[in-house]
This record gives C-alpha cells, sequence and structure tokens, in this order.
C-alpha cells in the first residue's frame, strides 16, 4: 500500500516495529498500526510530523518518502544512499542525449502520449454519437500532428525540439477542448491552467500529475537511470529533465481517472477551495483523488505485453527496458 499522510497534526513513528500513525481530530486521538513490509511508499503533505525512527525504517525496507507540495507536485524525497544498478547506465544515458537516440526515444514517447489522447477521443465517440462530427474534426487534426512527429527526421532532439513541441501543444490543446466539450457543462474548463488551476478539473490534474510524477521518479532511479538528463526537455537548472520525458506516456493513467470522476459527476465544490487566482484541491479532494488513482494505478491489472499487470508495474517494467537498451542487453 501507500500511505498518504495529509491531515493535519498527524504523525508518524515506530512502535514494536511497525508504523504508528496517530491523528487527532476534535480533540481525540485515532491510531492505525501498519507493518513495513506492506507499505511501498510514504507521501507527506503539509503539517505532517514523523520520527527519526520512522524514516530509518522506512530507508531499511526500501520504502521511499516523498514530501509533496500543495498540488501534488513531489518538492524532496528520502532515500537510500546506495545506487542500487551499474553507472554505465547514467553515462550511456548521457550519451544518448547528445545522439539521434534522443530523438528515437522522443519522437516514441511523445507519440505515444499522441496516439493514446487519439485513442482516448475515440472511445468518447462510442458512447457520445450526438458529438460524432466535432470529434472527428478533432481526431482528424490530432492525427495530421502526430503523422508529423512520427515522420520527424534530424541529427539529434535538439535540431527539432521546437517543432515537436508545437506538435505535441497543438495536439494538447484540441484534446483537452474536447474534454472539456463532452463534459457537464458545470466542469467544462477553458484549456489547461497550472499552478494556480482556474478550475476544480486542472486541480484535479494537476495533482494527478504531480503523483504520477512521483510514481516515475522513482521508476527512473530504480531502474539506474538519472532523473535530470533528459532529452526533449533538457539542461534546466536543477530541472528533472527525463522525468517530464518518460512520463508522457504514462499522463493517460491520470487522464482517464480525473475524467471518470468529473463525468460521473463525484465532484462537488466541497473538494476544492478557492485561492489567491485559482483553486485547489482540499483535503477531501485530495482524498477522493488518491483513493481512485491508486485503484486505477496499483490495484487494476491489464494485459500486457503477455501478463496480467498494475499500471505501476508498466512504468517501472518500461524504465528497466529502457535502461538495458542503453546498455545493449536488448
Amino acid at each position: 500500500m501507500q500511505l498518504h499522510l495529509n491531515t493535519y497534526g498527524t504523525y508518524l513513528h515506530i512502535k514494536d516495529q511497525l508504523f504508528e500513525i496517530k491523528i487527532k481530530k476534535d480533540g481525540e486521538v485515532t491510531k492505525h498500526q501498519i507493518a513495513a513490509q506492506k507499505v511501498k511508499s510514504i507521501w507527506i503533505g503539509d503539517g505532517i510530523a514523523l520520527s527519526s525512527e520512522a524514516v530509518k525504517l522506512a530507508v531499511k525496507n526500501n520504502i521511499d518518502i516523498v514530501f509533496l507540495e500543495y498540488n501534488g507536485m513531489p518538492i524532496a524525497r528520502v532515500w537510500h544512499t546506495k545506487l542500487g544498478s551499474t553507472t554505465l547506465i547514467r553515462k550511456k544515458q548521457l550519451e544518448a542525449s547528445l545522439s539521434k537516440l534522443s530523438l528515437t526515444y522522443t519522437k516514441e514517447w511523445l507519440g505515444q502520449k499522441m496516439e493514446n489522447q487519439i485513442n482516448f477521443i475515440k472511445n468518447l465517440k462510442k458512447h457520445r454519437p450526438q458529438h460524432a462530427d466535432y470529434l472527428d474534426d478533432k481526431i482528424s487534426r490530432m492525427s495530421k500532428m502526430l503523422l508529423e512527429v512520427q515522420q520527424a527526421e534530424a541529427k539529434n532532439v535538439d535540431e527539432i525540439a521546437e517543432q515537436l513541441r508545437g506538435w505535441e501543444g497543438t495536439t494538447g490543446r484540441l484534446y483537452f477542448a474536447t474534454l472539456s466539450y463532452v463534459l457537464p457543462k458545470s466542469y467544462q474548463f477553458s484549456g489547461r491552467s497550472f499552478r494556480p488551476a482556474q478550475d476544480p478539473f486542472n486541480a484535479f490534474l494537476n495533482y494527478a500529475y504531480g503523483v504520477l510524477y512521483s510514481k516515475v521518479e522513482k521508476a527512473l532511479i530504480l531502474a539506474g537511470l538519472d532523473p535530470f538528463v533528459g532529452f526533449l526537455h533538457r539542461d534546466d537548472y536543477n530541472y528533472k529533465s527525463m522525468v517530464y520525458d518518460f512520463i508522457e506516456p504514462f499522463r493517460m493513467y491520470a487522464d482517464k481517472v480525473v475524467f471518470q470522476l468529473f463525468s460521473a459527476k463525484k465532484i462537488n465544490q466541497s473538494h476544492s477551495d478557492i485561492i489567491t487566482n485559482g483553486v485547489t484541491l482540499n483535503k477531501s479532494g485530495k482524498q477522493l483523488l488518491i483513493e481512485a488513482f491508486n485503484e486505477h494505478v496499483e490495484g487494476q491489472k491489464i494485459r500486457y505485453k503477455g501478463r496480467n499487470q498494475s499500471r505501476a508495474n508498466i512504468i517501472q517494467f518500461e524504465a528497466h527496458q529502457f535502461a538495458n537498451q542503453l546498455i545493449g542487453k536488448l
């Protein structure tokens, strides 16, 4: 399981070699004990305290502790000091970033993201015949952008980075305009907005992406890859570029969860708060999202390359595949 602690005043410590979570609310204290072997990761929100013993137990059991911003983005991670893989992977990753391999992988990841978006709209069309003309138009325009990415050629990704971002950006605008169009009117939104979100849909989506970002970063680290050495997203100071590259094919995991929550009308005004210049999720909104997200990514199994796999395992599998390809093991 994943512990997601976001109730202000919660205290995580150790008792009898178990994690014990103490939650104080309305003058009453509740306690929950969990064996370390059952925990995969611990996510820490604002106002949470934890003991050094809890940190040590997590590290000894290969459990990462992730500190989250209000919007779900990881701000820090407590991790063991062992690399856990060969440095050759990182060397080959850096070499690939300067060669044509950077374009090969970027086209693969962006192409898969865009194909996922197109297929999602095709699935929406099956149940919304009244919107067929509108959806067909978006599918056609997005498919042209995908073809541009698939046919792009250069010596490395830097030569055509702006064109790739342009095709991806156009596809994204068409995609999110379509999602808004088919939602109930009270949930519709005007494009993507980030920090802060301008509407509840984007607030949920931003938080879901933040949690997904943390999972992708962990998968890369476990596979021996460097989160900072990217291909398309590159070279900014203290910027985990590879996480933003590698996450692209998996963004649909977050998209589906958020869209399903809104299309099923499970979201109401009690799940978000108005803040300066925007909207943010509150505790109840985060809890609703995390439960749905974990079920989708950790709980459900889908058929993948001949086996039933959770989506979380697929992310880890692909990270290891990428690392092995870089060092010539595949």
